[in-house]
């Protein structure tokens, strides 16, 4: 491809909301991003499902096509933006787009965290690139930052709050005092959580995001059943208000990090101390708060989702790789080089936990309870007791340190005893 051309077109896969976000960000800015870049961007073709689809934002109709061939093997289009979602199809289209001499902006999570490695590798042998800033975070720089700004750093953690539809949840019971079911319903009236919210709700959707940030952060090859998954919908409103009466907030964490034995990655609803930053993160936005040996402690906060927010980020994307191709900057893949590490077994990882569980009210509960905490290794932090009733009590509990294993070894035994009616909920506790 030759260098330093005046116009560099674009073709797109997919025209949903985000898509349409790009288109309005490309014909709002256009004229001031062409003067930044010393040249023209044109979207030239958009391969949809439907051609004759009604949308909610301008397009010229005369751009649509729906076969994605039509797009990905015009010669004429430099950078194609994948925006269509999935995993199998859109593998299958960024691949070929790239064996066909093009740069690929994707902000497809799923796909990245899944194949990303096979992808790069591709692009790293056809000398392009593939951009996914977009891919976690909306509008919040991530990926770049840590790829570029942090590169010096040998990052030991990365934490943060990476879906905008739990949070909302979360937000909407600690805020308003609603039950999980009726925040779920707000979060899908208000367009912050899908028709099937599973995804976000049982965490996936943030542990695809957690494999990218950690890919990056940790210079490692990350494999998805590395990390531990547990979502929200075992979140009662019962428990947020304990865990104010505590101090602490409950959100939906991401958190990776390495140490000498290796790293440690998982997503879980966990309590966050009230005078964390990341506690009082709200509603739909995202926050990913991170600790490199040079910078020290980095805090990134913003709209994790939306038209505009994510459209922003695959723009910028879309700039990065036409400063590439007109050689203002370096290519650059370095992740296509990425080896794996060892990972801690689940049940080596320490933690703190937050336990509520109803009890017989009768003497003897407590030297019962103690007992299996002693003999599991566990050591408690915090004790509440409440009368549910004139026969049962119920007990909130929060240990100190101890690993995943030795907690479910008091789990187990308390589970066993006649005394305990129900364990309604255990959660993490970060410091």
């Amino acid at each position: 491809m030759v260098a330093g051309k005046d116009v560099l077109k674009i073709g797109m896969l997919g025209l949903g909301t985000v898509g349409g976000g790009v288109l309005q960000i490309l014909a709002q800015n256009g004229e001031e991003i062409g003067q930044k870049l010393g040249t023209r961007l044109e979207v030239k073709k958009i391969a949809v499902r439907d051609t004759n689809k009604v949308r909610p934002f301008a397009v010229n109709t005369e751009l649509l096509t729906d076969k994605a061939e039509n797009v990905i093997d015009d010669p004429e289009i430099d950078i194609i933006v994948e925006v269509m979602g999935g995993v199998d199809g859109a593998k299958e289209a960024i691949a070929r787009a790239l064996e066909n001499g093009k740069y690929v902006v994707t902000a497809n999570k799923d796909l990245m965290a899944q194949h990303g490695t096979e992808l790069l590798a591709i692009a790293k042998t056809q000398g392009k690139n593939i951009y996914y800033e977009a891919s976690v975070g909306g509008g919040i720089p991530l990926i770049r930052p840590l790829k570029q700004c942090l590169a010096a750093n040998r990052i030991s953690k990365v934490m943060g709050i990476i879906n905008g539809t739990t949070n909302y949840i979360l937000t909407q019971m600690s805020c308003a005092g609603k039950e999980f079911s009726e925040a779920l319903a707000e979060a899908q009236s208000q367009g912050f959580a899908e028709a099937d919210p599973s995804s976000d709700l049982e965490g996936r959707d943030a542990s695809y995001k957690l494999a990218i940030l950690a890919s990056l952060a940790f210079s490692s090859k990350i494999e998805m059943p590395s990390i531990y998954v547990e979502g929200i919908t075992g979140v009662k409103l019962r428990d947020i208000r304990y865990a104010e009466e505590l101090g602490y907030a409950v959100k939906l964490l991401a958190i990776g990090e390495e140490g000498t034995d290796g790293l440690k990655l998982r997503v879980h609803p966990t309590l966050v101390p009230l005078k964390h930053p990341l506690a009082s993160v709200a509603n739909e936005f995202n926050a990913v708060f991170l600790e490199g040996d040079a910078v020290g402690e980095v805090m990134f906060f913003g709209r994790g989702a939306g038209a505009l927010p994510t459209g922003s980020a695959i723009c910028a994307d879309i700039i990065e790789a036409a400063r590439c191709i007109n050689q203002q900057v370096e290519n650059g893949i370095v992740e296509a080089t990425f080896g794996a590490k060892t990972v801690v077994p689940f049940a080596d990882q320490l933690s703190r936990f937050y336990l509520r569980l109803k009890v017989k009210d009768e003497p003897g509960v407590f030297a019962h309870l103690a007992t299996a905490f002693g003999d599991a290794e566990v050591s408690l932090d915090m004790i509440i007791q409440k009368r549910s009733d004139a026969k049962t009590a119920e007990i909130v509990l929060v240990t100190h340190g101890v690993s995943e294993g030795n907690f479910a070894r008091a789990v187990k035994a308390l589970e066993e005893m006649p005394a305990v009616r129900f364990i309604n909920s255990i959660l993490r506790v970060i410091e």
